[in-house]
């Protein structure tokens, strides 16, 4: 939370508040992260805990710890830096990186730039030749797992975008010349450099009709809301690797999702911004763990905050977790060391965490050191 505070100082603020907001009133938002206040650690005392193991396997791939960088768009919105910088990170921490479909690097550029496992989020349009090409472009630069985003039929209602005018021109507003003004960098960066381009789209081989209006009413246009657990399956024949499916949160939806090809769930609010007054994932994961921990690999992803939010989530049944804003902070309040420093205290804290337990191995972890608050 202190890269936090960094970062509201070094953006302007539309660009500060579409990253730290929510959907309407924010109780999601919020939520997300205070609803572990409602668990409870049981520490298992006087067990040697001289070595503690992080270490697990997420995808089929051995990882450092059980954490992967979810994916989030337009990473050199916050800083020139950008994919690339977290991407780095993630190789140096032996995680997982999560390239967006809204990214501004490339899948192959990504690919690139290190040998650490990646996967990559898209959303399923309505030209299926778009999702397709995807699909063959993370094939052909060897990604690891496609996380499909299913809870976004519609933007969510993110009024601080509205009151802080993200989105628009900073021109049409006094208030917004003034919080671009003391940035000069940052316009540079993206009136110069154009370091916002949604490259993925414009890299595309195939012609995508409408596109001149913008990404974002392409976009718009794009979503499809007649999408069906039907669209999961097409999208897992034609995938040979990890199929996430992200935004869901109820069994019976993790349920289809394993039904339909899926291997693994993202237990998600869309960092409560999308549906207000979705639960937190934390409370989410017991659930699911109970029902179908045997076929699908559960991911938290929402409110990571602190190492032992992370055993929390472990120790209710969760596979791993995932932050967003939790290396954007970092990202924004200074490019890739700040990434670094950001995930180096959240595993040395999850390592403590672990070691006052009484655990010495993640992959130990289960309900015996969790209760819910009475």
């Amino acid at each position: 939370m202190d890269f936090r505070r960094i970062a509201k100082r070094r953006l302007p603020a539309p660009v500060f508040h579409y990253l730290d907001g929510g959907a309407d009133d924010e109780l999601s938002l919020s939520r997300n992260t205070e609803a572990f206040n409602d668990y409870e650690l049981l520490p298992s005392q006087l067990s040697d805990v001289s070595n503690v193991d992080l270490r697990s396997t997420l995808f089929g791939q051995d990882v450092d710890w059980p954490v992967m960088i979810a994916p989030t768009g337009a990473s050199k919105l916050f800083h020139g830096a950008g994919e690339p910088a977290v991407a780095r990170a993630a190789e140096k921490f032996g995680m997982i990186y999560s390239l967006s479909t809204l990214g501004t690097t490339t899948i192959e550029e990504t690919a690139a730039i290190t040998k650490g496992p990646k996967a990559y989020q898209l959303y399923i349009f309505k030209d299926r030749g778009v999702t397709d090409e995807w699909i063959e472009r993370c094939k052909n630069a060897g990604y690891i797992a496609l996380t499909l985003t299913v809870d976004t039929p519609v933007a969510g209602n993110r009024e601080r975008d509205f009151v802080y005018g993200f989105g628009a021109r900073p021109r049409s507003r006094l208030r917004q010349i003034l919080s671009f003004a003391p940035h000069p960098g940052w316009l540079a960066r993206v009136l110069l450099r154009k370091d916002l381009e949604m490259v993925n789209f414009t890299s595309s081989g195939i012609e995508l009709k409408g596109i001149n209006a913008g990404i974002r009413a392409f976009i718009d246009e794009q979503l499809e809301r007649s999408l069906t657990w039907k669209d999961v399956e097409w999208l897992a024949n034609r995938w040979d690797g990890a199929l996430v499916i992200k935004g869901v949160q109820t069994v019976e939806d993790c349920r289809k999702a394993a039904d339909a090809g899926a291997t693994a769930v993202m237990l998600s609010n869309h960092g409560g911004r999308q549906l207000e007054s979705s639960p937190a994932p934390v409370d989410c994961i017991a659930a699911v763990a109970d029902a179908l921990r045997d076929r699908l690999e559960i991911i938290c992803d929402g409110g990571i905050r602190r190492g032992n939010h992370i055993v929390k989530a472990l120790a209710l049944g969760a596979n791993a977790c995932s932050i967003g804003r939790g290396y954007l902070f970092g990202l924004a309040a200074g490019g890739q060391a700040g990434v670094e420093r950001s995930l180096s205290l959240l595993q040395s804290e999850l390592a403590r965490t672990m070691a006052l337990a009484g655990c010495d191995s993640v992959s130990k972890l289960g309900r015996s050191y969790i209760q819910r608050r009475q």
